[in-house]
């Protein structure tokens, strides 16, 4: 509702900016009610009660505020100029503006002279969140929180605080996964420079083709191998040694292959005969982890005629299998090194001192803020433990990194409050909680060090849109393609989608990437390129492949690498002709000129149509059409209960009729000819999607700037708008309209604005008891 609400105060900016009503303020009595009297009761008074409502039935101001949400769809239809109805008298401009200036100040209370920034829930970090922040923080590489379950969403977001809860089993996985992740990052248990480990004949696996003889002997009667596989608890240089000997035949001696992990690392002449065996090897350099070493006999000879029965059957003996390393110092990894900057000290003085600096280190950045005193030595005593129990110096580092990864403090963002009772306590968050802010909001991770180093110096905001510019160059920005497009545009739901393979046959997963790639391509150069967002209604031209250029019809581009394409001569241009958004908004086995035009409404220009009433059926996808889509959409229109919505969605929808349900385009829909004309609920006719690209980007680019500016400033803040946010998006609009619709602008608007940069505390629950 409030998201619907600050649409419609958008609009409402939309429309009366350049003429503010004047400040005398507005009775109810005296200015309100005799206009809804003379536009409004013919159809809703206490006898009509068209929809169910008799606006006559409110006689006062409290009466009103007992019922908001009436209100604000009378809000909604006054701006938009969707009521009255076409063919009733309409009030004129200052009247509408009357009506809609006192239903702002006095029924919902925008004061944009004092704004409201609210207040962020806190919030725990999402998987996506999760599994980069650790990335950053550590730098292991695989997806820690794979196991962890879906997030949920709001208001079209994975990252809102009020839905993302913490079920019990996800702090089990918090835990396994912190023992993962620490086991992989961290060396502890260090192998003694020479270490053999031998591995005799019952102990070696072996093929099939090998046989333990009586003096504990493994004979590889012909192809075949003997291994180990054996858990390295360290990086680096290591001797792999085999004892054997031939039963030699043939004109060759036996040969025998050194193989690691199946890769063939040496072959050498078996020539030892049964009276002396002798030891064979190989150096190897080895990384951490279970790897499979193998001793494998490759030409097998048998002749049994052969005249000498000493010459008939050649066959390889093992003794033993030996590992001997690592030789010199450990080779550790780049996530231990990063942890461990210098070597661990003898003194157990040092070892203390180095100990809270490696932790203090670690958690500052993982908390995301300075740590205090007390914090530190609580850390400090699972390292204390872990020595106790006869660990050695990495163990105890290792411990207390563990309790740091499952802490509060790392998976919730937080953010100190001033004054956390009082809802009129407003103040600027600190510059730590703004470097968080801003890194989640284009990184989906938390800060670097340049962050963190201007946050520390308190010249963070002095330095904000420069930050900005560099973080939207850094590569991991990526994360705003695909997080916040990626669901705003419902890219992510594309994955799901399954046309007909019988109705859309060219359909298959290389062009289902290439739809999602593209759009992908046109919203990240927009970023790049700091481009008009308004290229998103209208832009003439695209980023394609191949495949993708054959599908829509599109000559002269070959191979699998997109390219930016001119999309001039073509119907296509804007997002809306994107093979992944009209393959979205289609069913299985057709168009649905309701989803593409519900879409349209919804994501682009911030008026999404209220949901269906209960006791409508829906046109289904497998139901044979009687007559064309349209007729048949028509038919169902007819309803009242259906017209008003579906006379804003369907019209729009049929625009895009002469693209099939993949995005091909076509002029018959079986044989009825394509019928793409329509005309919006404000008044412009069109006759095809070009026409209505062309109207949607020269008279409505405001509704979609506040529409694109509500979506970025939710998904930046994870909260959904409230009513006060009103202010911040008429300020962000005007701000991108001044300076060309840039996007980086945009985003840098965003994040100067008040809710982003500020924050109030809470009502008290007695207040809020008063209050309702």
């Amino acid at each position: 509702m409030v998201v619907f609400f600050v649409a419609t105060c958008s609009v409402t900016a939309a429309l009366f900016s350049k003429d503010k009503p004047a400040e005398r303020k507005l009775d109810y009595a005296q200015d309100i009610k005799p206009l809804l009297k003379t536009y409004c009761y013919d159809c809703h008074d206490d006898d009509m009660e068209k929809g169910d409502l008799s606006l006559e039935s409110y006689e006062s101001l409290a009466a009103i505020l007992n019922d908001k949400a009436v209100w604000e769809k009378v809000l909604n239809n006054v701006t938009r100029g969707e009521m009255p109805p076409t063919k009733k008298p309409q009030p004129t401009d200052e009247e509408r503006k009357r009506i809609a200036h006192w239903i702002e100040k006095k029924v919902f209370d925008c004061d944009c002279d004092n704004p409201d920034p609210g207040r962020v829930t806190l919030r725990r970090l999402n998987r996506t969140e999760y599994n980069n922040t650790i990335r950053d923080l550590i730098g292991v590489e695989f997806e820690a929180a794979a196991d962890f379950p879906n997030d949920d969403t709001g208001y079209g977001f994975d990252n809102i605080g009020d839905v993302l809860s913490l079920p019990p089993i996800l702090l089990e996985k918090y835990m396994t996964a912190a023992g993962k992740i620490l086991d992989a990052a961290i060396v502890t248990d260090f192998q003694a420079n020479g270490v053999k480990n031998r591995f005799e004949a019952e102990k070696i696996s072996r093929t099939e083709s090998g046989d333990i003889l009586k003096r504990q002997l493994v004979r590889l009667g012909r192809e075949g191998e003997v291994f180990t596989s054996f858990n390295f608890k360290q990086s680096g240089s290591y001797v792999f040694r085999v004892r054997a000997y031939g039963e030699q035949a043939g004109n060759e001696p036996a040969r025998m292959e050194f193989r690691v992990n199946g890769q063939v690392i040496k072959t050498v002449d078996v020539t030892a005969q049964e009276s002396s065996p002798a030891i064979y090897e190989v150096q190897l350099k080895l990384a951490a982890g279970t790897n499979k070493l193998s001793a494998a006999y490759i030409n097998n000879y048998l002749n049994r005629e052969d005249p000498d029965p000493n010459n008939r059957d050649r066959n390889l003996v093992i003794d033993y299998l030996e590992i001997v390393g690592p030789a010199g110092p450990p080779i550790l990894p780049t996530t231990h090194q990063r942890i461990f900057k210098k070597p661990v000290p003898s003194s157990i003085k040092e070892k203390k001192h180095y100990a809270r600096e490696i932790l203090e280190s670690f958690s500052q950045r993982a908390f995301r803020r300075p740590v205090t005193a007390r914090e530190l030595d609580r850390l400090m005593a699972f390292v204390e433990l872990a020595q106790s129990d006869g660990e050695n110096f990495e163990s105890g580092i290792k411990l207390a990194m563990h309790a740091v990864l499952v802490s509060p403090h790392f998976i919730f963002r937080g953010e100190t409050q001033l004054n956390p009772n009082n809802s009129k306590a407003v103040h600027p968050i600190d510059e730590y909680a703004l470097a968080s802010r801003l890194s989640y909001f284009l990184w989906s991770s938390m800060p670097d060090d340049q962050l963190f180093a201007l946050a520390k110096r308190g010249q963070l905001r002095k330095n904000l849109e420069s930050q900005v510019n560099r973080m939207l160059r850094d590569e991991k920005s990526r994360a705003l393609v695909e997080n916040f497009a990626g669901q705003w545009l419902q890219l992510r739901n594309l994955d799901f989608v399954t046309p007909d393979a019988v109705k859309f046959p060219e359909f298959d997963e290389p062009l289902r990437l290439a739809m999602r790639t593209e759009t992908e391509l046109f919203f990240k150069s927009l970023l790049k390129e700091n481009s008009s967002v308004l290229d998103m209604l209208d832009g003439k031209y695209s980023f394609l492949n191949e495949r993708l250029a054959r599908h829509y019809g599109i000559p002269g581009i070959s191979g699998e690498e997109f390219r930016r394409v001119s999309l001039k001569g073509t119907p296509r241009s804007g997002i809306l002709t994107h093979g992944s958004i009209l393959t979205l908004t289609s069913n299985p086995t057709r168009t649905s000129p309701v989803k593409r035009g519900k879409f349209v409404l919804e994501n682009l220009l911030g008026t999404p149509p209220p949901p269906p009433p209960p006791d409508v059926s829906d046109l289904k996808d497998e139901t044979p059409l009687s007559g064309t889509l349209r007729q048949q959409l028509e038919q169902h229109r007819a309803d009242p209960n259906c017209a008003s919505c579906h006379a804003r969605m369907d019209p729009i929808g049929f625009a895009f009729e002469n693209f099939d349900g993949t995005g091909a385009w076509r002029l018959q829909d079986g044989k009825n000819t394509i019928d793409s004309t329509g005309q919006l609920v404000s008044g412009e006719s069109f006759t095809n999607a070009v026409e209505l690209r062309s109207i949607l980007s020269a008279t409505k680019s405001d509704q979609f700037v506040r529409c694109l500016s509500e979506k970025l400033l939710t998904y930046s803040l994870g909260r959904g708008l409230e009513i006060y946010d009103k202010c911040a998006i008429d300020e962000i609009s005007k701000n991108v309209a001044g300076k060309n619709y840039k996007f980086r602008e945009f985003i840098i608007e965003v994040v100067k604005s008040v809710p982003f940069q500020m924050r109030r505390g809470e009502q008290h629950l007695t207040q809020a008891a008063s209050v309702r």
